[in-house]
């Protein structure tokens, strides 16, 4: 009795480590949100055309020694607060589309942003 007993504890023991490990194995599994960078340097956005995933954050990081903001031509996000030197602002594009944005304090700076569909083709909302 006492050995059947040892016998129901090891193999206890032993499948709650394979459950556990198999729900490590599943966390260290999870992807990573998709992340795209644009610079903005010498009054440009560089690259000045993104193509990504629905569901990608894109941030802009002001590298240039003045101020510059971010807005969508069509309000399709909400727009920056001035960017100071280093400043970063981020937005998660979840819509498949072409999306048009420009520096609200240098117009002429323009730039855009592919969102194509997270699995097959690119659709137009």
């Amino acid at each position: 009795m006492l050995q059947s007993a040892i016998s129901a504890a090891l193999i206890g023991a032993a499948v709650g480590s394979v459950l556990a490990g198999g729900v490590l194995f599943a966390r260290a599994q999870t992807p990573a949100p998709a992340a795209a960078a644009v610079g903005i340097d010498n009054f440009t956005f560089n690259p000045q055309t993104v193509t990504v995933k629905a569901g990608t954050t894109v941030t802009w990081t002001n590298r240039d020694d003045i101020p510059h903001g971010l807005a969508a031509t069509n309000n399709a996000f909400k727009r920056s607060q001035a960017l100071d030197t280093d400043d970063s602002f981020s937005f998660t594009f979840t819509t498949p589309g072409t999306y048009q944005y420009f520096c609200y304090i240098h117009p002429h700076m323009t730039g855009t942003i592919v969102v194509e569909a997270a699995t097959g083709s690119n659709t137009t909302p």
